[in-house]
């Protein structure tokens, strides 16, 4: 799932690419994709891109006249810029992986595409962001929140801290990969407690994040929106890269995976040697 690192990264581009650009047609080749209706499609034909923003691991496209469109790429979703389209011929409604195509007036344009059959990646077309339910309820950046409000946020939420990090509610923008470099990166067990934390382990955790995030976001910047994928993997350490030696002291990175999802962590950097059992198999061991 693409996370604050990409999104940054693709708002960027978009910037360089198609601020100044005027829309010439935006399709919706997947119905299901456009969670709006009113205004419609249409409504963006002639308007210029005068900016592109994230809000957590929302992409914002800006028009000109207030108009947005808000796209959550979900797990299998991206962007893919293209400059130039091989056919002028409107996009057959669910045909294919595109969802949506916003296509410029110089010929080029991008497509939102989702791989795969679950298909959750949502595109609002409104005149404020915030009209967007998930928008609407995003907790602060993490990249720009002090220590005092990410302590407050991390301590609003009693849970394990792996859990607490990827609310969007507590901290808009930190997904799965991430949050399990922030903890390995603040020599944290992903079973921690928020509310056994001390001062000196959330001020860890803060700057983890902080210097994670924006380490991330600065390889990513420049880079073009197929290269993103690749990047975001040849900078984590323990993420995606269970059985391989962690980077930092050499121990095996081990796994815990759960019905959906997994996360991945080094037992000596995160807790004290200690193997983590999984949790649909034992106990768990903090």
């Amino acid at each position: 799932m693409p996370e604050l690192p990409e999104v940054e990264a693709l708002a960027g581009y978009l910037r360089q690419r198609a601020v100044g650009r005027r829309v010439d047609r935006l399709e919706v080749a997947a119905i299901s994709a456009l969670k709006t209706y009113d205004p419609p499609p249409t409504a963006a034909t002639g308007r210029t891109v005068v900016d592109a923003r994230r809000h957590g691991k929302f992409l914002d496209v800006v028009f000109d006249g207030d108009l947005h469109l808000v796209v959550h790429l979900a797990r299998a979703g991206w962007l893919h810029y293209r400059e130039a389209f091989p056919s002028a011929t409107p996009l057959r409604p669910g045909k294919g992986p595109i969802a949506v195509r916003v296509r410029l007036d110089d010929g080029s344009g991008f497509d939102l595409t989702e791989a795969g059959t679950q298909k959750k990646l949502a595109a609002y077309l409104v005149t404020d962001p915030t009209a967007v339910p998930g928008v609407a309820k995003l907790g602060p950046d993490p990249l720009t929140a002090d220590l005092p409000t990410f302590t407050e946020r991390l301590r609003s939420r009693r849970g394990r801290v792996k859990l607490v990090l990827t609310d969007q509610a507590v901290l808009a923008g930190v997904g799965n990969a991430y949050s399990d470099e922030i903890l390995h990166a603040a020599k944290l067990s992903p079973y921690a407690l928020t509310d056994r934390l001390t001062d000196d382990q959330l001020a860890a955790l803060h700057a983890a994040t902080r210097q994670v995030l924006g380490d991330a976001v600065a390889r990513s910047l420049g880079q073009r929106a197929a290269e993103l994928k690749g990047e975001k993997r040849s900078g984590l350490k323990v993420h995606a890269r269970t059985g391989l030696p962690c980077p930092v002291c050499g121990d095996t990175v081990r796994e815990v995976s759960f019905s959906d999802s997994s996360l991945q962590y080094c037992p000596t950097c995160q807790t004290g040697g200690k193997p983590l059992a999984d949790r649909r198999l034992s106990r768990l061991v903090r």
